[in-house]
């Protein structure tokens, strides 16, 4: 039987609250094979982490097959998790941990790929993470402009 080889993936992602909680918003572009597609969104009443990761899972349901997808993030808090503590968190059934709804929505949309996180630092100078910075501000602005 022949192994499926799978897409490659590019996941740039960002999130922004003005105010913590408070009006937010996500950006992302999902890259492959040279191509981009930009996405973002907004929520009345947020915080920052919900809105880095929010930017994650709504890249991840785009996909529409299983994909190895690398998630580029200024967050350490959604790197970290993706790498690190998101086996043990749910091997304790998510005990003391914040956000549990929005992980174990994140849990179902990369059940089919394969993920992995990379930091970036934030605002400084890397094209597609100002963007998304960009993206998520501009939606945070929307958003609390309707208040």
């Amino acid at each position: 039987m022949e192994k499926q080889v799978r897409k490659q993936i590019t996941l740039y992602s960002d999130g922004s609250s003005l105010g913590n909680p408070g009006p937010g918003g996500y950006g992302g572009i999902l890259e492959y094979n040279g191509k981009r597609k930009e996405f973002s969104g907004s929520n009345i009443h947020t915080t920052n982490n919900r809105m880095e990761l929010q930017g994650v899972i709504e890249g991840l349901k785009l996909l529409k097959v299983p994909c190895d997808v690398e998630v580029i993030s200024d967050s350490s808090y959604v790197v970290k998790a993706i790498n690190e503590w998101l086996t043990g968190w749910v091997r304790k059934n998510f005990a003391k941990v914040k956000n549990v709804d929005m992980w174990k929505e994140y849990l179902e949309a990369a059940s089919i790929h394969n993920v992995k996180g990379t930091w970036v630092r934030g605002h400084n100078g890397h094209p597609e993470n100002e963007r998304c910075d960009a993206l998520a501000r501009d939606e945070a602005e929307r958003i609390k402009a309707t208040l």
